[in-house]
């Protein structure tokens, strides 16, 4: 695990946080700073659409690249990181000031920049999965349907409103419940399986398991097992029913329910008939055919601490009887 932190380079949404990106900047910068006195640091902030993936694509001479914001930054950071070869890609690291966050809480990382930068000087870096659908990339989701719907409502939503977090989420989730509650048919292919034919309200294809603000929608979904995890609202669903599987799904505990589906797979291929609201990490995304396969630890990210990751590494790495040995 590499975890060398010497070289950082910090890019910072200013409009995050309400505007206050920029403030956040500093005192994530002057955190870091004390606690790694020997560190070089380089903040520059985002000034136009997309530019966090070109610095980030021109950051082959830094250990890390840290990107301060929400998934969105986190999106086009992960885009740039990906055009470098490989063994020139700066690690990742992530301080959560957005409306969402869901790819770091996937990680465990912290809220408050003070405590996300403490995370990240104690971090461990670890191989992680990256999607790639169409040509992008896409670190936590890949959406269509409602929930995209709902996802790409609260980019303009959050702007004129300013409300930020869960209050964002279900407001966005009360208007397009009743706009945008249309059944997509779709024709799926998983891996080289043979296709599926159906029809949905939502259609989420995971690499980790949360959106909309920490709605865990695919619970079982992991960072670095190589696998997309799928989950398909199928009608009839009344709009009623499709609020509960939303509430439900604050917490996981919407698996079991009849109306839902759920699958795994590396690769898919996905065609629908008619172009949904469809979106990765925030990002809108046109059209009806998507092909999409997992890139199998494509990126070092700065994993916590005591993150289930980390635990769960830790635990891996236990030999066979545990403490029992001791005794």
């Amino acid at each position: 695990m590499r975890t060398q932190l010497e070289n950082i380079l910090l890019i910072a949404n200013p409009a995050s946080q309400n505007g206050n990106g920029a403030r956040l900047a500093e005192e994530a910068m002057e955190t870091l700073f004390r606690r790694m006195t020997d560190a070089s640091i380089e903040v520059i902030l985002t000034t136009h659409p997309h530019h966090a993936t070109e610095l980030a694509a021109d950051a082959a001479a830094f250990d890390t690249v840290i990107a301060l914001g929400g998934d969105g930054l986190v999106h086009e950071t992960v885009n740039g990181l990906m055009q470098l070869p490989k063994e020139q890609r700066p690690q990742l690291g992530v301080i959560p000031t957005g409306s969402g966050n869901d790819f770091a809480k996937s990680l465990g990382m912290p809220k408050g920049v003070k405590r996300a930068c403490k995370a990240i000087c104690t971090a461990s870096s670890m191989p992680t999965d990256i999607g790639r659908v169409n040509g992008h990339w896409f670190m936590e989701t890949l959406s269509f349907g409602l929930d995209a719907a709902i996802a790409l409502d609260t980019v303009e939503r959050r702007v004129r409103t300013g409300q930020k977090g869960t209050l964002l989420y279900g407001a966005s989730a009360a208007h397009q419940l009743k706009h945008s509650f249309t059944a997509y048919r779709y024709e799926l292919r998983l891996d080289d399986g043979e296709p599926l034919h159906g029809e949905s309200i939502t259609f989420a294809v995971q690499n980790g398991p949360y959106y909309g603000s920490g709605f865990e929608i695919c619970p079982d979904a992991k960072l670095d097992d190589g696998l997309f995890n799928l989950c398909i609202s199928h009608p009839p669903i009344s709009r009623a029913k499709a609020s509960f599987a939303f509430l439900r799904a604050k917490a996981g505990k919407h698996t079991s329910m009849r109306e839902l589906s759920f699958h795994t797979a590396p690769s898919l291929i996905l065609d629908f008939d008619a172009a949904p609201p469809a979106q990765m990490d925030g990002e809108a995304i046109g059209g009806t055919h998507f092909e999409a396969h997992v890139e199998h630890s494509a990126l070092h990210v700065l994993f916590p601490l005591h993150s289930p990751r980390q635990k769960e590494e830790a635990r891996m790495r236990e030999p066979l009887g545990g403490r029992e040995d001791q005794n």
